[in-house]
């Protein structure tokens, strides 16, 4: 379906003015202008918090500020109106969300209530239920989280190898703006098994973009001795230009960047070629096959088994990639079938179809993903991680492992969850933790702990000793980093105010335009009216008709009636 501009994708840009609020399409469109206020990767910073690492790297490269909120929430800065607001990236996410479900009502012709959400495979936990909390801000009922590199591999199996009686092994490369996913499934028959994934949640087309922007920043800055490094506008109109060069370059072997009057009143003009672009981002590139071989290494796989390799995501486009892709699967055909720009959502709506009641021709298949990354507790006092259930096993899923209580006359023992691949608990996600009470005195006494993973990946974690029966359970929440209930209520409220004001400045546009219209009309029809009777007085033509005199007097009377002020009575 196509939004409101006529095209298939919608950016996930929103942007405050003096006046209005705008997403998508119109707020990428005026980003050049309005940097401060325009606010992009919104999925870079949900579930994170403010001191990470990589919000702090990234903080440095985009146009709006970004400020620690409460519990180290990061809280990006607008000015809206005249007045500076602090939203979180779920509300921004949100805001995207309520403008796909508009569009997606006006061709449906009917309320949308459900949906599908996908999200990168490499999402934590705290990633996916960030992205679950901006779904209710959106008045979404999300009935299901499903990996992007998934969702793209039902579409290409719908479209290609449904229901096939060989077992065929596809190989997904989601290669987007911001996210890089693999998946490596199994396809037989309506059974959709994934059997590895990898990823990195902060490798995708934005990055090749900076690695131009620095490039040119430093020809700027050799050429002209001027540094445009913190000049937001400056940076804005290159990046812009550099994305669009990107674009150009996957089928051109050179394209020239030009942004008039970009500082100082220096209008720059450069040159880049294919080769100088790989160059640039080899170091990326070559990461990007690191994650693919991770993954089949995971999936004990080797890459001669795999049957078809599928390109998603806009970045996939790129001939580089495309050609290291191919070298590593031994010169073996990239299949380019499906579009990479809409074979994510294609395969999130076969999947809401099979999931709502009513749909005809809902093709009938199983799918079975797998978790992104380990999970565990901390298992003794050298805070070592006890996996309990490793990476890349198949969901939903239940597990339990035995547990022994470390030291004597220990009436409770604290269960501390936690999720990743380092060796140490202290180098992995800290997920929640929950006491298990009124145990027996020894040392070293049992007790069963279940971790169990439901289809979205949620994740409860129990505990129980079995000679008393005591035990105690946690669905991780998470509750550090996400949104309470007070928030969300805020933040649903602050929505509704939005889609107040956006629904009054479409209206005052709409009147604005019919007021235009209908004065334009009446200044026509009463302009050419007594044009016309003034000719005919003017003319004295004696030869003209009472019938053509009587036809201009009606007329006149006709327009006098319509636009005459009302008598008042005294």
């Amino acid at each position: 379906m196509n939004n409101e501009q006529g095209n298939r994708t919608t950016p996930s840009v929103v942007a405050f003015t003096d006046n209005q609020r705008l997403i998508g399409d119109a707020a990428k469109n005026q980003v050049v202008n309005n940097p401060n206020n325009t606010i992009f990767d919104a999925k870079r910073l949900i579930g994170r918090k403010y001191s990470d690492d990589i919000v702090q790297k990234d903080k440095m490269l985009w146009p709006f500020k970004v400020v620690a909120g409460t519990d180290d929430k990061p809280m990006i800065v607008v000015n809206y109106k005249g007045e500076e607001k602090q939203l979180c990236a779920e509300e921004v996410s949100s805001m995207v969300l309520v403008k796909m479900r508009e569009i997606a009502e006006a061709y449906l012709e009917k309320p949308v209530k459900n949906a599908v959400v996908t999200v990168p495979a490499y999402f934590n936990d705290s990633q996916r239920k960030a992205t679950i909390d901006a779904g209710t801000i959106a008045g979404l009922n999300v009935m299901r989280i499903i990996n992007e590199p998934t969702a793209a591999a039902v579409a290409f199996g719908m479209d290609k190898i449904t229901y096939c009686v060989a077992e065929r092994n596809v190989f997904i490369f989601d290669l987007g703006g911001g996210t890089l996913d693999v998946s490596l499934l199994t396809i037989k028959g309506k059974v959709f098994q994934v059997k590895a994934t990898a990823g990195n949640t902060h490798l995708g087309g934005e990055d090749f973009d900076n690695r131009m922007v620095n490039y040119f920043v430093e020809e700027i800055k050799r050429k002209n001795k001027v540094d445009i490094s913190r000049n937001l506008r400056a940076l804005r109109r290159l990046r812009t230009a550099c994305e669009r060069a990107k674009r150009t370059l996957s089928y051109g072997v050179t394209t020239t960047i030009e942004v008039d009057a970009l500082v100082q009143g220096i209008d720059f003009s450069s040159s880049i070629t294919r080769a100088r672009f790989d160059t640039l981002n080899t170091e990326l590139f070559e990461e990007c096959m690191k994650i693919v071989e991770k993954c089949l290494s995971d999936a004990n796989m080797d890459k001669s088994s795999v049957d078809n390799v599928v390109l998603v995501g806009g970045s996939s486009r790129i001939p580089k990639v495309q050609q290291l892709l191919q070298n590593f699967f031994n010169g073996k055909d990239l299949c380019k079938s499906i579009n990479p720009d809409e074979a994510v959502a294609c395969g999130a709506a076969v999947h809401a179809a099979l999931l709502s009641e009513g749909i005809k021709n809902v093709p009938d298949f199983v799918l079975l993903d797998v978790t992104p990354l380990s999970l565990g507790i901390s298992a003794n006092v050298d805070k070592i991680m006890s996996v309990v259930i490793p990476r890349n096993t198949s969901i939903p899923v239940k597990k339990t492992r035995v547990y022994c209580t470390p030291v004597n006359h220990a009436s409770y023992v604290t269960i501390r969850v936690y999720e990743g691949e380092r060796t140490r608990v202290s180098d992995n996600n800290f997920l929640g933790s929950f006491n298990l009470c009124g145990l027996p005195a020894p040392r070293y006494h049992p007790f069963d702990v279940c971790f169990a993973i439901d289809a979205n990946g949620i994740l409860s974690v129990s505990a129980e000793e079995r000679t008393t029966g005591n035990k105690n359970q946690i669905t991780i929440t998470n509750d550090q980093g996400r949104l309470s209930a007070k928030e969300i209520k805020r933040i649903i409220h602050e929505a509704e105010k939005y889609e107040a004001e956006d629904k009054k400045a479409n209206i005052m546009n709409a009147l604005e335009d019919y007021v235009y219209l209908i004065n334009n009309a009446l200044k026509g029809h009463i302009s050419s009216a007594i044009t016309r009777a003034t000719n005919l007085l003017e003319g004295n033509n004696q030869e003209d008709d009472i019938v053509v005199l009587e036809d201009c007097m009606k007329e006149l009377k006709s327009i006098f009636e319509k636009v005459k002020p009302i008598d008042k009575i005294g």
